[in-house]
């Protein structure tokens, strides 16, 4: 059985429709909502990048059943891992155990704000893996004391423990990362629909539980296929420079440099435009053949998403579980 997500898009919707769009998703029949978590949008025009922690307390309270998801946060430089594990734990409490923590090495772009350098992929692994050990460690209660080669704490302790522990989702590209972070988070995440990762992940991870495995896709749905198709390229046109490009650079100025040339029939290649179904289906089909259990949807498109949700509701979704299910 896969689960479908929403993705609450933090860079093109402001906080309060931001919670108005995950009571909708919840009621279109959505499994769950994952939240980005950034300090700047990907392109000027977005527009946001609202504090993803608050909205998602908010969303927990206003929801019931979908389970909830940062998609991902970096807890290495912009927040510190005790910190990070401190959110996570309330966020847990806040939506009865229906939260997981993604965690990922982070972008240049959302980092750099807190003034610090920016590392090279191998110390950001580094980081990232001792943070993983933090948090876990006050998941586990108690008093936590660290001495690591990037982190030190003392004395932390998380005082409002949730019962259900709070898994890890780890983003993942490729086999060091797959090798690194398999035996310390609980589920995959990767933007890519690549088998290999799903080998390697459950490779690394000899006689631990089965995982999830969560991917994502853009779409651009709306009657119109030309105009969704502008709409995908006015918004998303970013998205194709891959994460080993993408985690590097440090401005939106950077971003629409580096996507200028990038034509809106280049985006439709790989993000699905306009009203028909079965294009959206075929879309996330990639994902399901590479062996991930759960996949996200992004509409494009802060104006667009009531229609998405009657779309999803009465076409999309049942489109997908009748393929998948």
């Amino acid at each position: 059985m896969v689960d479908f997500g929403y993705t609450l898009f933090t860079e093109q919707a402001d906080p309060r429709q931001l919670v108005r769009d995950a009571v909708a998703a919840e009621r279109a029949g959505f499994d769950f909502a994952v939240s980005s978590d950034h300090y700047f949008p990907w392109l000027d025009e977005l527009g946001h990048s609202a504090y993803c922690w608050a909205v998602l307390g908010a969303v927990a309270h206003v929801t019931e059943r979908m389970r909830l998801m940062t998609y991902v946060t970096c807890p290495t430089i912009r927040y510190h891992p005790a910190v990070v594990a401190q959110k996570a734990a309330t966020l847990q409490l806040l939506s009865e155990g229906r939260f997981t923590l993604g965690l990922g090495a982070g972008e240049n772009l959302n980092e750099h704000v807190v003034g610090l350098d920016w590392p090279p992929v191998n110390v950001r692994h580094e980081m990232l893996a001792e943070a993983c050990e933090i948090i876990s460690a006050l998941f586990d209660g108690g008093y936590v004391n660290y001495v690591g080669e990037h982190y030190r704490v003392d004395s932390a302790k998380l005082w409002d423990l949730p019962e259900q522990r709070v898994p890890l989702a780890m983003a993942v590209s490729g086999r060091q990362s797959c090798t690194v972070f398999g035996p310390l988070g609980d589920h995959l995440v990767a933007t890519e629909p690549k088998a290999e990762l799903v080998r390697l992940w459950d490779e690394a991870r000899p006689g631990r539980p089965a995982s999830r495995k969560i991917g994502q896709q853009p779409l651009a749905y709306g009657p119109d296929t030309e105009e969704a198709k502008q709409r995908a390229h006015r918004l998303f046109r970013w998205f194709g420079g891959g994460w080993k490009v993408n985690s590097e650079i440090p401005s939106t100025a950077g971003f629409a440099a580096a996507s200028q040339f990038v034509r809106p029939e280049d985006v439709a290649a790989t993000i699905p435009c306009g009203p028909d179904v079965a294009r959206h289906v075929a879309a996330v089909r990639p994902f399901i053949e590479a062996g991930f259990t759960d996949v996200a949807l992004v509409q494009a498109g802060p104006d667009r998403q009531d229609e998405f949700f009657r779309f999803a509701e009465r076409e999309l979704l049942p489109a997908l579980r009748a393929e998948f299910g």
